[in-house]
């Protein structure tokens, strides 16, 4: 199981939310190049960045701070992967997001409201684009989840079952920055229902307990966040669990 620390960025700096909440804001970091190199010191070559200023406008907005952490992940030898969410809604942004240097791109809200568009991105973009299902209690949220519809996540992730995703990621608003641990039975829901394509779990991971069962149920990564920054996983020792 992959290990994709998360860097959710505001206004340059390296922030978190709780449950995405723009008023439960916690700055953790005024560097977050310095952040990722944290991260790739201990062992991380996958990278998930949020631009949660661009979930908002619609379009992306952090991105010299993404520039220099891309430049941090590419210094290292070994193959690093990094992803960006937040904003990511029409073709060309997608095509100069990846000239820009990032490996895959979360798109959410775009394929949530224009789906047929984003089967036909897909095929355009085979293996480079990453299905963003955010849920408040099994209900897909967009918007930078200001916004809650009638769509089941389950039923909205198998309609893309058999084209060329990369992943799913699959967040638990509930639980998502209240260290509570994360919803398990639902990210194992999602991923049997996906059956071989990679389902990553985004939510609550709080303690190194939570990424093996995580791992137990089969799940393809998961996202930590908030854990990392308030010290209750060690990232090295949650890499170490998904590679056993």
């Amino acid at each position: 199981m992959q290990i994709w620390p998360a860097i959710d960025l505001r206004g340059g700096k390296c922030v978190r939310l709780r449950q995405g909440d723009y008023a439960q804001e916690t700055v953790f970091n005024d560097e977050p190049a310095a952040v990722a190199r944290m991260f790739a010191d201990a062992g991380a070559r996958c990278l998930h960045v949020v631009d949660l200023d661009g979930a908002r406008e619609g379009a992306p907005v952090n991105l010299p701070a993404v520039e220099e952490i891309l430049d941090v992940f590419n210094s290292y030898d070994e193959p690093c992967h990094v992803e960006l969410g937040g904003g990511v809604r029409d073709e060309q942004a997608i095509a100069e997001l990846l000239d820009f240097g990032l490996d895959r791109l979360v798109v959410g809200t775009s394929a949530i409201k224009h789906t047929d568009w984003f089967e036909g991105i897909v095929e355009r973009f085979p293996g480079k684009l990453v299905l963003g299902v955010d849920a408040r209690d099994g209900l897909v949220a967009t918007d930078g989840w200001l916004e809650t519809s009638q769509t089941n996540a389950v039923e909205l992730a198998q309609r893309f079952i058999g084209k060329p995703l990369a992943a799913i990621v699959y967040t638990d608003i509930a639980t998502d920055g209240m260290m509570q641990g994360p919803n398990v039975a639902a990210m194992a829901e999602m991923q049997a229902a996906m059956g071989s394509l990679p389902v990553v779990a985004s939510g609550g991971v709080t303690t190194l307990d939570d990424v093996q069962r995580l791992k137990d149920a089969g799940l393809a990564a998961a996202i930590i966040g908030r854990a990392l920054y308030e010290g209750t996983i060690d990232l090295s020792k949650a890499i170490a669990i998904g590679n056993s």
